[in-house]
């Protein structure tokens, strides 16, 4: 794990989003491949468009997924633009007021999840990680000891 250039603070954790939260978009993809395929087995024109459009999906999930990268330091959570590596989002760990995890059924399958910080000024959201519990645990255990329980 790297630290921040000039500061005294560690990485404790960092991640991209989850392959699976564009799981939606692979569908698609396949689908869309599927069709291409078919239209080429059968000699209708056009298959070409629709291969290429499969390849696009499948560009704009990779590019999606690294659009932000999150971290959490000895001292505060932040969420990074993973292309240009500007700050888009950033909060102090004491400011932390609760921490709750949102998955669907599909997302729990997959072991996927968003974790959802509070603070007194607004909220940020880890979208798609990978073990959620484990991260709002690691979480719970920097919070400064005099702190009310999150959710």
């Amino acid at each position: 794990m790297t630290e921040p250039p000039g500061s005294d603070e560690t990485v404790r954790w960092e991640a991209y989003p989850s392959w699976g939260q564009f799981a939606w978009l692979y569908f698609m993809s396949l689908l869309t491949a599927l069709r291409g395929l078919l239209l080429l087995k059968f000699d209708i024109p056009g298959w070409g468009l629709w291969l290429g459009g499969a390849v696009a999906l499948l560009v704009c999930a990779a590019c999606l997924r690294r659009w932000a990268r999150y971290s959490i330091t000895s001292s505060r959570v932040t969420v990074t633009n993973g292309y240009t590596g500007r700050v888009i989002e950033t909060v102090a760990i004491p400011q932390i007021e609760e921490l709750t995890i949102r998955q669907g059924p599909m997302a729990q399958w997959m072991g996927i999840g968003t974790l959802v910080i509070r603070t007194g000024g607004g909220q940020i959201r880890l979208r798609g990680i990978n073990d959620p519990e484990v991260v709002r645990n690691r979480l719970e255990a920097m919070r400064p000891a005099g702190a009310a329980p999150a959710d």
